[in-house]
């Protein structure tokens, strides 16, 4: 039963979780549960003063879905003895918040395989005190994971250490060398799959999460989908087909895209492929979007958005868009339509939510949810609604 007391807004969105759903019922819990993967490299997560804001996105993201590391514990003095999944979704999912590396490393039995950099901060940049982390974790004997701008096994002390220790460093972020990369050929009209690029108003939105769950519901309808990640935190996640977008030169993103695209259609004939998003085509700060929309040449776009988003992420003088305008821009860039909005509803009450979706579907004619607090067929619904002929044929039909 409802209560006949006013609402209150939900600020944990914009203070701690980036998607922490405003209320979560049980009917919505299975999207968090933990799947507990062995066999896979274990993995501590830094993310010191960041997990649940924006700047945590890496760490957010990986404790919600990782297939390449089993996510034992996150980094984070600020948030200690709680539960991660507690943070961002209101469930409980067994990953504890610990104080610092020495407590994430004494916890377990034996020390992690690997400390990941959990933090995408604008100047992608670490600061002395990550640099001191990744030193200790190195010492003891840990692997690292660093998506950030600044490639960590490109620093002779970082190196040197790693050398000695006979650990690795992987940056995600580094690109394969320029004389292999390629340019856009136009081969990714072949691909016969359907190409769905989830863009959005502005970075950091939640384009990747909802990316994510949308094609986990497609492929449980019997849909074949392929996500190609085109970040740090896809690829981390255990992305099969992706590149990070903003690390390749201008002249090759278009035809790295369209590479990874092709060898997912050969490798997997997929009936769908998935698209994740970076920054928003009306960002001025960047040029992703443009590249994701010529590259994967999409026949669909889904468009995140955040409604009680005021400005945009980092930059405070600049108001945020209303989907329209952005949906205008989309299909005035792009041979392509947008097939509907799904919302990040950070810092907004459950009634928000529901009037949200209501006015902006009204508004717009399109369909509008949110992928981790309404049902997820209203994802595959909105695909389907779009392209009709992914309906899975019944099997008498079809005899």
């Amino acid at each position: 039963m409802e209560s006949d007391n006013p609402e209150k807004p939900t600020t944990k969105l914009s203070t701690i979780g980036l998607q922490a759903p405003p209320d979560v019922s049980a009917s919505r819990r299975s999207h968090t549960k933990k799947t507990v993967t062995y066999g896979v490299p274990t993995a501590v997560v830094y993310c010191e003063r960041n997990f649940g804001q924006i700047d945590g996105k890496t760490a957010n993201g990986l404790v919600r879905h990782s297939q390449a590391y089993r996510i034992l514990s996150v980094i984070d003095s600020r948030l200690e003895g709680r539960d991660s999944g507690q943070v961002l979704d209101n469930v409980t999912n067994g990953i504890p918040i610990v104080a610092d590396l020495e407590a994430a490393a004494t916890r377990e039995v034996r020390i992690p395989d690997t400390l990941i950099y959990g933090m995408a901060p604008s100047t992608g940049k670490m600061s002395p005190t990550d640099r001191e982390i990744v030193l200790d974790a190195i010492a003891l004997g840990m692997n690292v994971v660093s998506g950030l701008h600044e490639y960590l096994g490109d620093d002779p002390e970082i190196r040197g250490a790693a050398d000695a220790a006979n650990v690795t460093i992987r940056d995600i972020r580094k690109p394969r060398p320029s004389k292999d990369m390629r340019l856009f050929d136009g081969s990714v009209s072949e691909v016969k799959a359907i190409r769905i690029a989830v863009l959005g108003t502005d970075c950091a939105i939640g384009k990747r999460t909802t990316a994510t769950v949308l094609a986990r519901e497609l492929n449980a309808c019997g849909i074949k989908t392929v996500l190609v990640g085109t970040g740090q935190t896809g690829l981390m996640q255990g992305a099969k087909y992706g590149i990070a977008m903003d690390a390749v030169p201008p002249q090759f993103c278009c035809g790295e895209l369209e590479r990874v695209i092709v060898a997912a259609s050969h490798g997997e004939d997929p009936d769908v492929i998935l698209i994740e998003g970076q920054g928003a085509l009306s960002h001025p700060a960047f040029c992703t979007s443009a590249f994701i929309l010529r590259g994967s040449q999409p026949h669909g776009v889904v468009l995140q958005h955040a409604p009680k988003r005021a400005h945009r992420c980092d930059f405070p003088a600049m108001p945020m868009p209303g989907p329209k305008s952005e949906i205008a821009l989309i299909e005035a860039f792009a041979d392509t339509r947008v097939i509907g909005i799904t919302l990040n509803h950070e810092a907004m009450t459950r009634t928000e939510v529901i009037g949200a979706i209501d006015s902006l579907s009204r508004d717009l004619g399109i369909p509008v949810t949110d992928a981790l607090t309404r049902p997820e067929v209203h994802l595959s619904d909105m695909v389907l609604s779009a392209f009709p002929q992914l309906r899975p044929v019944p099997r008498a039909a079809a005899e």
